[in-house]
């Protein structure tokens, strides 16, 4: 596996000295003075506290996300509920430092994500500027996610161990970049040909005798929402198996204190970030992929920092020994970091569960900015704005990327229907993927541009992943089966809607399951319904000609003609329909009828 940077802290270390040690029993219950002695100061006792701060999703997001992305929704005890503005890396640096102040046993740890669909400020730099404000954040460790592998393991390699883009150069004429400081963990993320994992499994954190492993993954199944090229080459485990591995592993090198970084999470019953999701009894508030998963792990694992879904919860989900066992997510963006207690038992070296406790906590922007952070923005803001800053179009109001079927998602559509008709005027329709759509236009100005002036830069955020737009045919039957495939197969459990160019509707039926949710005999182009013998022009992005986000027929088409870059489709489109007298319209996402 590539090696690792040492170049800020030496007591790092992958390993540990082989030797057997006997797995802990969990502490039924702890003596009063457990938590007595959270700084580390004086003589050591039976019992340490280990602070473990987390985050996860953080996308690049240095600056503070715009718009409903750059807030959460907290719930008040009389019921009601509001909203708080939350993220921005200089907030977040200053909420961590201000955590970590009289606890000499903190660690902090993330789950993956960390770069990928970003911003422009570190999208453009293809994310050396998150990696940087990462060291400075001082993050220990993280899993990879399924957007570290969006420009390939080589250059998931390279923002590890450092290095000048291969295509685009150095950005700092006076410093080469280093890499991150912070091991990325990828248990099973392996070579197809060697088998071997391509970053490190774990890593273990060491201080003063005490030591606390973390196995790091992502979720198996990462091919199916990343593009090919992102992937090749590489295959993906299943996530207990690898895990439960590695616990082994770590056992028998002595570490029995594990935690789990697990890209993979799951969806709470309130969208609060405080919500409660172990009332009425542990776990019950929560479902999704992160439930079997935890409830699977081997108890070796003391608990369990997780992402993916960008949902906030604090859990307890038993372990496959019937222990409760905290499983925690801290939203997405920078918004929430998660501080988890684990105390230590140095007599077992386990963690003592029963006295775990661990919250949520905002990333509020009522502190003052850590001032190394906001020189890192200016620095690769200052590179940027030339190009950030150019304003390519006008709104009329907040273009939101929110609901079954989004305004945001509208316009993308028309855009590329609008791009693919430039191609080939004899295109019918275009397909877009939810997860590609990033972030809304806001209406109100973000950096002196004025109110309703959308930018280059503001246009990146929303996509940033640099697709082509491509052509294909399909019947309408494949059309229709496509359409099926958002709620049946691989999205049953969590439906992926595309959205659709104006003049394709449709009903969805929530109260059927799978496929049945979608009304065939209401699928209409133009008015007309879709005739399942006839061939269809349709434009979709590569991600999606390529069958990703599991619609395997949409890889299926024929006559395949690939086009332009998606960003620049788009940007063509609202330039030509959108001006400072007559702003584009707020999409009113009417294309699908929903039926609940």
């Amino acid at each position: 596996m590539p090696p690792i940077h040492r170049h800020r802290r030496l007591h790092r270390t992958l390993g540990a000295a082989a030797s057997l040690a006997t797995v802990a029993a969990l502490v039924a219950a702890l003596p009063a003075s457990a938590h007595g002695n959270p700084s580390g100061h004086g003589q050591p006792g039976r019992y340490q506290d280990i602070q473990l701060l987390s985050f996860n999703d953080l996308h690049g997001n240095l600056e503070p996300p715009a718009g409903s992305s750059g807030r959460v929704t907290e719930q008040e005890e009389d019921g009601t509920t509001k909203s708080i503005d939350a993220g921005g890396v200089e907030y977040l640096a200053t909420h961590l430092r201000q955590a970590r102040e009289g606890n000499r046993y903190s660690i902090t740890a993330a789950a993956g994500d960390m770069v990928g669909a970003s911003p422009l400020i570190s999208g453009l730099f293809h994310d050396e500027p998150t990696i940087d404000a990462l060291n400075k954040l001082d993050l220990d460790v993280t899993s990879v996610g399924n957007h570290e592998f969006d420009e390939g393991a080589k250059e998931l390699g390279r923002l590890q161990n450092g290095g000048c883009h291969p295509t685009d150069g150095c950005y700092d004429a006076h410093k080469k970049f280093l890499g991150a400081d912070f091991p990325y963990l990828a248990a099973n993320v392996t070579d197809e040909k060697s088998g071997k994992p391509i970053l490190a499994p774990y890593w273990v954190w060491k201080k003063n005798g005490i030591k606390v492993g973390f196995i790091g993954v992502t979720l198996e199944g990462t091919p199916d929402i990343v593009s090919a090229e992102g992937v090749k080459g590489l295959k993906f485990g299943d996530e207990v198996e690898t895990i439960n591995k590695y616990a082994k592993v770590l056992q028998r090198q002595g570490v029995q204190s594990i935690v789990a970084l697990v890209h993979e999470g799951g969806a709470p019953a309130s969208g609060s970030y405080n919500y409660d999701c172990d009332s009425p009894g542990a776990g019950d508030g929560i479902s999704g992929p992160i439930v079997d998963i935890a409830k699977h792990v081997t108890p070796a694992v003391d608990a369990l920092v997780t992402g993916h879904t960008h949902q906030a919860y604090v859990c307890t989900i038993d372990d496959p020994a019937g222990r409760p066992r905290m499983v925690t997510s801290a939203s997405s963006f920078g918004r929430l970091y998660t501080d988890t207690t684990l105390t230590y038992d140095r007599r077992t070296g386990d963690i003592a569960r029963t006295a775990v406790t661990s919250a949520n906590h905002v990333v509020t922007r009522d502190v003052a900015k850590a001032p190394d952070m906001t020189d890192l923005i200016t620095k690769w803001k200052t590179l940027a704005a030339p190009i950030s800053s150019r304003p390519i179009g006008y709104i009329a109001g907040e273009i939101g990327n929110s609901g079954t079927e989004s305004p945001m998602g509208d316009l993308i559509a028309d855009a590329q229907l609008a791009y693919a008709k430039s191609l080939d005027p004899e295109a019918d329709l275009a397909l877009m993927n939810p997860g590609g759509i990033r972030a809304s236009l806001t209406y109100a100005s973000s950096g002196g541009e004025g109110d309703g002036v959308v930018t280059y830069g503001e246009a990146y955020t929303v996509q940033p992943f640099s697709n082509t737009v491509n052509l294909v045919d399909l019947t309408g039957a494949q059309v229709i089966t496509a359409l099926q495939q958002q709620v049946s197969g691989a999205n049953e459990a969590s439906p992926k809607i595309l959205q659709v160019s104006n003049g394709l509707t449709y009903t969805l039926d929530l109260t059927k399951s799978g496929a049945a949710r979608v009304v065939v005999d209401s699928v209409r182009l133009g008015g007309t319904a879709i005739d399942p013998a006839a061939t269809y022009r349709v434009a979709m992005n590569s991600f999606l000609a390529g069958g990703g986000d599991g619609f395997a027929e949409l890889g299926k088409g024929a006559n395949v003609l690939v086009g332009g870059d998606d960003l620049a489709a788009f940007e063509g489109y609202l330039t030509a329909n959108s001006s400072a007298s007559a702003p584009y319209p707020v999409p009113a996402a009417q294309r699908i009828t929903l039926v609940r």
